[in-house]
């Protein structure tokens, strides 16, 4: 139970809060709540594919491992359109943002205030054209689930949330069972 000096303290800066300007009000929120980037990911898969699967993979600069079509939303975009942008601009294929189904989970967390937010989306790919402009993405390729290349860090973390690769069921850490 919150002491009754300190409610009261919080009642009246909350009473003080409401009664500001809105800008005023939302300037002092942006300037006291934490800043995240936020990127939009696709798992694409192979919809003719048999077994595990194929998931759609990208080698980008510096070219160490693989990566998912994924890139920063732009100022005000919704994280559809922005995971089908990077999907088309990075691999050539192009999808409509409502073709697009938010992955379980839908955002991932990372350090250092970065958030990913995640869709699928499933092509056939033996119709599907890959084209890659060899500057930002040197080559797309479809790779089996039970046979993924050499990942990079990032991605590899990141396909654990979903029981796929090399980390599979090391992510996510289990939550504190605490109640706040």
């Amino acid at each position: 139970m919150i002491p009754r000096t300190r409610r009261t303290g919080r009642a009246v800066a909350y009473q003080v809060f409401y009664r500001l300007p809105l800008p005023v009000r939302r300037r002092l929120v942006r300037m006291a709540v934490p800043k995240y980037i936020v990127g939009a990911v696709t798992l694409l898969r192979d919809s003719e594919a048999e077994g595990a699967g194929r998931l759609l993979l990208l080698r980008q600069p510096p070219g160490r491992g693989w990566t998912l079509p994924a890139g920063l939303l732009q100022r005000a975009e919704h994280p559809a359109v922005g995971a089908a942008r990077e999907l088309y601009e990075e691999s050539g294929v192009r999808l409509s943002p409502t073709r697009l189904t938010p992955a379980v989970p839908n955002a991932i967390v990372h350090a250092k205030g970065w958030v990913d937010v995640v869709f699928t989306a499933e092509v056939p790919a033996s119709s599907t054209e890959l084209t890659v402009d060899g500057a930002e993405v040197f080559e797309a390729a479809w790779h089996p689930l039970d046979d993924l290349p050499k990942l990079t860090w990032p991605t590899a973390r990141l396909l654990a949330y979903y029981d796929i690769g090399p980390l599979a069921g090391q992510f996510p850490p289990p939550l504190p069972d605490t109640t706040p």
